[in-house]
């Protein structure tokens, strides 16, 4: 087994809000080893994204990391200085955002954006850290790099405005490269071509990469394991071949349920209920009032995160008497 690179434990993070406290993440463990692909799945408000700004250090107001801990490599993120962290974010742990209009300043151009991120990594000129930036539109196969470097983001396409939000994440040379949502927007050709990119990048950098989305297409496609949150809490982690043929959490197998597939004919099962609010989130299982195997114990227990053999963890107190069926085939 490769060595520890993200470790989370037992995480809490709220939001203070006027409407009352969010929490977002309630006791959420996960490790990541390096040089892997780790998706983080689940429905809008499981806690994907809430996770990777906790690790990135970057929770918006009214966002607090309450308790947990976060390590790289073995180093406690949460006792670092804003200084001494921003040695690591970007430098060691990079991110790719979901929108990159939002994440582009449109006053600058490119080149002046990467110029900037280079510099705050390296102590070097402006003509080498114009050729840094140079380089990393080349590295995310960026047609015609030198004109782009003198483009504003208004200029380009979506697919190349998320190419160079990558080569700006890229910019320290980092360990772990998250990416959330990074196909939110573009059409299936071109997320495709981001997908391809990320997952060369991965190879050929060395990286690990921690892959955000609620699609279960670009999680079989991208990922080696997969850690499925739902309300704020880890439901299980498997590798992505485990958990696609033999799901141990009923939320799991209903995600599986949900997804079309090209190669079988099957009813699509929409997962029953809502979402819960986590301002007043459910006893027990959190999920507990969509599914169908609760019992009074998933009501008034928390389900412990399980290990269960094989590198799996489950969070369900049903597991070992569970044989869930992931398909549903077309009559």
């Amino acid at each position: 087994m490769a060595n520890e690179i993200i470790s989370v434990k037992d995480l809490v993070t709220y939001f203070f809000t006027e409407a009352g406290v969010v929490k977002a993440l309630d006791g959420v463990s996960f490790t990541i080893y390096e040089g892997e692909s780790v998706g983080l799945v689940g429905e809008s408000g499981s806690g994907k994204t809430v996770s990777a700004l906790s690790i990135f250090g970057i929770v918006p107001r009214p966002g607090k990391i309450i308790s947990g801990e976060i390590l790289y490599k073995g180093q406690s993120l949460l006792k670092l200085s804003d200084e001494e962290l921003r040695k690591i974010r970007g430098r060691r742990i990079g991110m790719v955002f979901q929108d990159p209009n939002s994440s582009l300043d449109p006053l600058y151009t490119v080149g002046d954006q990467l110029m900037e991120v280079v510099r705050v990594h390296a102590k070097i000129s402006k003509a080498q850290a114009r050729a840094r930036a140079l380089s990393l539109l080349e590295l995310v196969k960026i047609s015609e790099p030198e004109a782009r470097l003198k483009a504003y983001p208004f200029e380009l396409s979506g697919g190349m405005k998320q190419r160079v939000a990558i080569a700006r994440s890229l910019a320290g040379e980092p360990d772990v490269l998250i990416a959330d949502e990074p196909t939110t927007n573009l059409d299936v050709t071109i997320q495709a071509q981001v997908l391809e990119l990320l997952g060369g990048l991965r190879k050929q950098l060395g990286m690990t990469l921690i892959l955000i989305t609620h699609d279960m297409g670009i999680i079989a496609e991208m990922t080696s394991r997969i850690v499925v949150l739902y309300a704020g809490r880890v439901a299980e982690v498997a590798s992505t071949k485990d958990l696609y043929i033999t799901p141990k959490h009923p939320y799991t197998a209903a995600l599986l349920r949900a997804v079309p597939r090209v190669d079988v004919r099957k009813h699509l099962v929409p997962i029953a209920g809502n979402i819960p609010n986590l301002i007043t989130p459910p006893s027990g299982c959190r999920y507990h009032p969509r599914c169908p195997y609760a019992d009074q114990l998933c009501v008034d227990q928390v389900p412990p995160l399980e290990d269960i053999g094989g590198g799996r963890q489950v969070s369900c107190h049903h597991w070992k008497k569970l044989t869930l069926d992931k398909e549903v085939a077309a009559v």
